[in-house]
């Protein structure tokens, strides 16, 4: 069906089921391990062999020779592939490397062959007997060496590499306070739980991959080009994954030599990357340079805002969209952004949570509160001063929905910002430092076709069927709870069946689309079975209502069960949104951040102490589960701020600290009070749930926040993240 946003009753604007807290419904399953993730999937077949992956030793080169000699005499090998056996291999849409390096190497870790073994100790053992002979050549690792030189960003038709309106050299030239920083994001991992992991079973010709994965239809669609099978004998099962964050929107290479070394073996084989690998072989966040410039009367409006972003890519590849947010979030009538893309041989950049916006925000929302500090002016009042209700670019295109004002007025007040010294290191608690940070959130909007299979069986309970993924965010749950609103049913009488790609294709999981547009895809479906269950019971009104699992229409009154007494009734169908919609409307989803740190006077240690999130997102699908993304976000903001840098071998072109030792995250004892507020808004334009998205937009802004509140307890200003102590040492006041 086409989405109507002038369509007449909506069952789900009842909210008895949708929009109210509920426990995820799969949630028994995770917390006794009986949720089978990729590697688990032990039930499948019989004889499941191992595979291992082994990574080039060099970050750019040429393979002059493989050795496998040794490692095929080793204990319990069964078949070695490298790309002198593996076949002529294609390249699906959504890979911009090889996943089987040779005789070309594009990065280092990129793999170089897969040992399948009896046991995952014999597959190892027998790839460190592989001898690879490389012939090195020099590469590209140093994004600032290679700022200067950096191209404007192809134009790829989705986010243009470039923007202009008005007189932007002009007006900052005559701007009355004048603000021109350069900030520095570095390249980051996603570090998710779940290792990237496929077993792989061939059947004849017929492929079957369980996999962690987030888009199952585009991977089903890309393990196929890759190994150039027909589309209709290759599915993708992945009913659980254990994190993504972007990492696994795409086919990797555990996938394609799981699939290679079964075909070779010629028996199913599972497949788990090392977390070196995960590091170096998978995709990561680019590293990004940023330079922001803004001008202000004195009055603290905005006349000119510039905003540069320098980024690194694989050759084809692309920036990373750091200016994004910045041609909407704020007024200003002279405007520039640019988006420049260096040619690196480090591992593929690509899709991270919230990528664009989540580094974008961590620069313009430091410079937001520098300039701030020299108008003289409180950071959120500067900030509310220059809403704007319209595209500051296209001023004929209004916010469908924008909230921001509010966010920040009731953050403020909930946080006890008043208190706040406007004057750094005034506020002492015995050896901290306290400070307080905030930061604008902001994520867009965005919405894809999505489809589900709804049956209604004889007892009455409904069953929807969709590729759609459960990355941890809870998609089960809502996507239940759309079912039970639309039928009229209890939660326990509707099942959900996710993440397999004989299902129909939904948005999947990413860009914070996945909530919004699966859920409207059930609604489609729903609205489908509505009428074909009123029509099987001869309900010729067209005001029937679907509640208590009865369907009732004037004085006729039925169980919805007697629709399917003479058998299952089975519908399918998708909802197809219109791009004219966005063309008129900017739709966006905002929010504010509030942050208090304690810094210790001798140590420069940082501590986040407490912090309140205030999020204005469309419909509230299930308040829990949201809160939880939000949380979620926020935390791993923490970890953006203070910790999260992959370390560049400038030398060599690969990632030093490529564990969960050298690569730190945030634990639980990094973690304070962390509150969310979710305002009331509905919006008529994004779906038939008037909903939006909070997975990526509770990350927006958290870093920003949190150094501006180490500026705000110590008078340090940190431009280049991580905010680390040896940056902060150097400035903070003498111990009294």
């Amino acid at each position: 069906m086409k989405f109507d946003t002038k369509a007449g009753t909506n069952p789900i604007d009842r909210m008895t089921v949708v929009g109210q807290p509920h426990d995820r419904i799969e949630g028994r399953f995770k917390t006794t391990g009986t949720a089978p993730y990729a590697y688990e999937h032990n039930e499948v077949a019989d004889r499941i062999a191992y595979g291992y992956a082994l990574g080039s030793g060099i970050a750019k080169g040429r393979i002059t020779a493989i050795d496998t000699a040794e490692a095929r005499r080793a204990p319990g090998v069964l078949a070695i592939v490298t790309y002198e056996n593996a076949g002529e291999l294609g390249q699906g849409d959504m890979n911009t490397v090889k996943l089987l390096a040779g005789p070309e190497v594009d990065h280092y870790h990129q793999a170089v062959a897969v040992v399948v073994a009896e046991s995952f100790e014999q597959a190892r053992d027998a790839a460190q007997r592989i001898r690879v002979s490389y012939k090195a050549s020099d590469g590209a690792f140093d994004l600032a060496a290679a700022r200067d030189a950096a191209p404007l960003a192809e134009d790829d038709g989705s986010t243009p590499p470039a923007t202009s309106v008005g007189d932007f050299d002009g007006a900052f030239a005559k701007a009355a306070v004048k603000l021109d920083e350069t900030y520095t994001t570095p390249d980051q991992s996603h570090a998710m739980m779940e290792p990237h992991a496929s077993l792989a079973l061939w059947e004849g010709d017929r492929l079957t991959v369980w996999t962690s994965n987030q888009m199952i239809a585009w991977g089903a669609s890309d393990v196929a080009k890759t190994l150039k099978v027909a589309p209709e004998k290759v599915r993708l099962i992945s009913p659980f994954v254990g994190g993504g964050f972007g990492g696994k929107l795409f086919v990797r290479a555990d996938a394609i030599l799981a699939a290679l070394g079964a075909k070779a073996a010629g028996r199913p084989v599972k497949l788990a990357l090392t977390r070196p690998m995960m590091a170096n072989n998978t995709t990561h966040r680019p590293a990004t340079i940023q330079r922001i410039r803004i001008g202000a009367d004195r009055d603290g409006r905005i006349t000119a805002m510039g905003h540069e972003s320098w980024s690194g890519d694989q050759p084809d590849g692309s920036p990373e969209a750091a200016v994004a947010q910045t041609r909407l979030l704020y007024a200003g009538a002279n405007r520039m952004t640019a988006m420049r893309l260096a040619v690196l041989d480090l591992p593929e950049g690509n899709a991270m949570r919230a990528p664009g916006e989540a580094p974008g925000l961590m620069a313009l929302e430091i410079a937001m509160d520098e300039m701030a500090e020299r108008l003289g002016l409180d950071p959120v009042e500067f900030r509310i001063r220059n809403d704007t209700q319209v595209d500051p670019e296209d001023p004929k295109r209004p916010f469908s929905q924008r909230q921001l004002v509010e966010c920040f007025r009731i953050g403020a007040e909930r946080f006890s910002w008043n208190g706040r010294q406007a004057q750094p290191g005034q506020v002492r608690d015995g050896r901290w430092l306290v400070g307080l940070g905030v930061a604008a959130a902001f994520r867009n909007n965005q919405v894809m076709d999505s489809g589900a299979r709804v049956r209604l069986g004889r007892d009455g309970v409904v069953t929807v069927e969709t590729d759609m993924t459960d990355i941890g965010t809870g998609s089960y749950t809502i996507i239940a709870q759309t079912a039970a609103e639309m039928m009229g049913l209890p939660l326990s009488r509707v099942q959900v069946l996710l993440g397999d790609s004989s299902f129909p294709k939904s948005a999947g999981s990413g860009g914070q689309w996945g909530a919004n547009s699966s859920t409207a895809g059930v609604y489609a479906a729903c609205v489908k079975l509505r009428e074909v269950v009123a029509q099987k019971l001869g309900f010729n009104s067209g005001e029937v209502e679907f509640t208590d699992g009865r369907v009732r229409a004037g004085n006729r009154d039925a169980a919805l069960s007697d629709a399917a007494r003479d058998g299952e009734l089975v519908v399918e169908d998708t909802i197809e949104f219109d791009k004219a919609l966005s063309k008129g409307h900017q739709q966006s989803t905002f929010g504010a951040h509030f942050v208090e740190v304690g810094v210790d006077i001798a140590t420069a240690e940082i501590r986040v102490r407490r912090m309140l999130a205030v999020c204005a997102a469309g419909r509230i699908l299930n308040p829990m589960t949201a809160r939880s993304q939000v949380i979620g976000a926020m935390t791993m903001g923490v970890g953006g701020a203070l910790m999260e840098e992959l370390a560049v071998d400038k030398r060599h072109g690969f990632f030093v600290n490529h564990d969960l030792a050298g690569y730190e995250v945030p634990v639980h004892a990094d973690i304070p009070h962390q509150e969310v507020v979710f305002l009331p808004e509905t919006d008529p334009l994004s779906s038939p749930m008037k909903a939006k998205g909070v997975g990526e937009l509770g990350l927006c802004g958290v870093s920003a926040a949190i150094a501006n509140a180490v500026h705000n307890a110590t008078g340090v200003r940190v431009r280049n993240y991580p905010v680390t102590l040896e940056k902060l040492l150097e400035g903070m006041p003498e111990v009294a």
